[in-house]
């Protein structure tokens, strides 16, 4: 019996042997013992005596044998569990003979060693076989995995088990050429196991509700598969994915306070998906520690755990129309749709884009819930400026709605495309007769018609006139609505200065009006045209007019000179 560190461990030699033999000639007794006459002659080497096992040091010789042991550095196992065996071969062998520093890690190295385990009486099952592990020396140990399998059923206890070592050693050899001794060899040693039902777990596949970019409650069951109570159990979850986090780390702790033998509990974490992931299975690392009856801590490393994300919540914008014109206010509308796996709360459809030319009169409009696959129209009021060119816009928009955990999430994959009109008048006037004498005024009928889209209330009307043209304080006018279309007449007074030369002279007018909003706007400068003819009778008598003057200026300043 040999002592190896956890007792004594049985070694068991087979006899299964190769006939001795001599390389490098294959010469009998009679040849070797001339060939080492010959050499010592030749060199002056003293004389050998060839005994059994002996040999002079002057010979170049060494003997050693190879001695294997086997231990087993962790020993304890779990019932329902496949787990690894992990044996420590380590080689004691010794030289016995000789002092050649080239030969005596040869003879005491184990060659081709071959290891197997028989379970013997052990409830478990090998899953490896036979296993080459290569040569062993004295110098460094070596270390064999055997994946074993332990049943649920499997009673506590420890066990025995086989292990049995094939290799090859040589026991003898010289520095001359040759060895001796070169056989097969077969050792059986007898470890022990242990296989302990303390507490064990089982976590179920994880069930999660978050979505692709975005985050959500991810939950699982875990169950005390053992024989013994748990208690304060943390279960430890670490994502080995960048495309998988538990908010801003990569791993999140979830707590149990004690388990029984077949309670389950459930366990809950917040996991977020990044915009990258896709729908597949992403591995958790899954790690319990726990306390057992007696206060002593252990762990429990679960296998990996799958989470899948559901598909990325999305929205899309169809059926786009607008009233949208160069200078005024329109709408853009359309219809939003839930494109998403589950139901949206207090969706809102915003207006994203930044166009200098195009204003948000509201940035956004909320349409309510959409369950998946639901749709809901919406419109949206924008003012395109005047510097705005009238053509097709692909305008951004966002959506934004809240999770299931009313967390306020927002998709800006979305577009809608707008036609944008030419501009055009307001304000649309008609001047029924506009021909006025020099010299003379009249009453102008002008004609107003609502031009626009939307009814348009509080009109008021401001005419503008220049020299010759005037109208005194005759200049405005008042509606009190005009829908779309509609006209009114109104009238103003004007006149034309009598030196007025006949030909055709413009006016302006503006409107200031509030829409259907309630907005306060002023209109665009209309301008319209007003033909001043010659005075009526023929005309001014111009040289008598110019010789009447001159009378009167000399007569009164012969008048002011009496006075003086």
């Amino acid at each position: 019996m040999d002592d190896g560190p956890d007792g004594p461990r049985n070694r068991i030699d087979s006899n299964t042997t190769a006939e001795p033999r001599w390389s490098g000639g294959g010469l009998g007794s009679l040849g070797v013992v001339a060939a080492v006459f010959l050499l010592v002659t030749a060199t002056g080497v003293g004389a050998i005596a060839l005994g059994p096992g002996t040999a002079s040091a002057q010979t170049g010789f060494s003997s050693g044998d190879v001695d294997l042991d086997v231990f087993v550095p962790d020993d304890t196992f779990t019932p329902g569990q496949t787990s690894e065996l992990t044996l420590q071969i380590a080689n004691d062998g010794e030289v016995n003979d000789g002092s050649s520093p080239d030969s005596t890690d040869v003879t005491t190295t184990a060659r081709n060693v071959r290891v197997e385990v028989d379970k013997q009486r052990a409830p478990i099952s090998v899953e490896t076989g036979e296993r080459s592990v290569g040569s062993i020396t004295t110098e460094e140990p070596r270390d064999v995995p055997i994946e074993i399998d332990v049943p649920e059923d499997a009673e506590e206890g420890e066990y025995e088990i086989e292990v049995e070592l094939e290799y090859r050693h040589t026991s003898r050899v010289f520095d001359v050429g040759g060895t001796q001794g070169d056989r097969s060899h077969t050792v059986t040693r007898e470890v022990d196991i242990v296989i302990d039902d303390a507490p064990r777990f089982d976590i179920t596949e994880l069930d999660t509700a978050a979505q692709i970019d975005d985050s959500g409650a991810t939950t699982a069951e875990i169950e005390n598969v053992g024989g013994e109570r748990a208690e304060d159990l943390t279960v430890e979850l670490t994502s080995t994915s960048q495309r998988v986090s538990f908010g801003d780390s990569t791993s999140e702790t979830a707590s149990v306070s004690s388990l029984a033998p077949g309670e389950t509990a459930t366990i809950e974490y917040d996991v977020r998906f990044g915009p990258r992931a896709s729908e597949r299975a992403y591995p958790l690392n899954a790690t319990v520690g726990y306390e057992d009856s007696n206060g002593i801590p252990g762990t429990d490393t679960q296998p990996t755990l799958d989470v899948t994300p559901m598909a990325e919540q999305t929205f899309e914008i169809t059926d786009t129309d607008s009233t949208l014109r160069v200078g005024e206010d329109g709408d853009l509308t359309g219809t939003v749709t839930n494109t998403g796996p589950v139901a949206a709360e207090n969706v809102v459809v915003r207006y994203a884009d930044d166009y200098p030319n195009v204003v948000a009169i509201e940035r956004d409009v909320a349409v309510g819930r959409l369950a998946p696959g639901e749709s809901a129209e919406f419109r949206l009021p924008l003012e395109v400026t005047r510097e705005a060119d009238p053509v097709a816009k692909s305008i951004a928009m966002a959506v934004t709605y809240r999770n299931n955990d009313n967390e306020l999430n927002r998709y800006d994959d979305v577009d809608a495309v707008a036609e944008v009109a030419e501009r055009r008048d307001q304000f649309l006037l008609d001047i029924e007769d506009d021909n006025i004498a020099a010299g003379s005024e009249r009453l102008v009928n002008v004609t107003v018609t609502n031009n626009l889209d939307e009814p348009v209330s509080d009109v008021e009307a401001k005419l503008y006139t220049d020299s010759p043209i005037g109208a005194g304080d005759d200049d405005e006018a008042y509606a009190e609505s005009l829908e779309p279309g509609e006209s009114t007449t109104t009238s103003f007074r004007i006149s034309a200065d009598g030196g007025a030369a006949p030909r055709t002279y413009s006016v302006e007018m503006d409107f200031r009006y509030d829409d259907e909003d309630g907005t306060s706007k002023v209109s665009e400068t209309y301008r319209a045209a007003i033909d001043v003819t010659e005075a009526e009778g023929g005309g001014v008598p111009w040289l008598l007019v110019g010789g009447l003057a001159v009378i009167v200026a000399i007569g009164a300043g012969v008048l002011w000179r009496r006075r003086g």
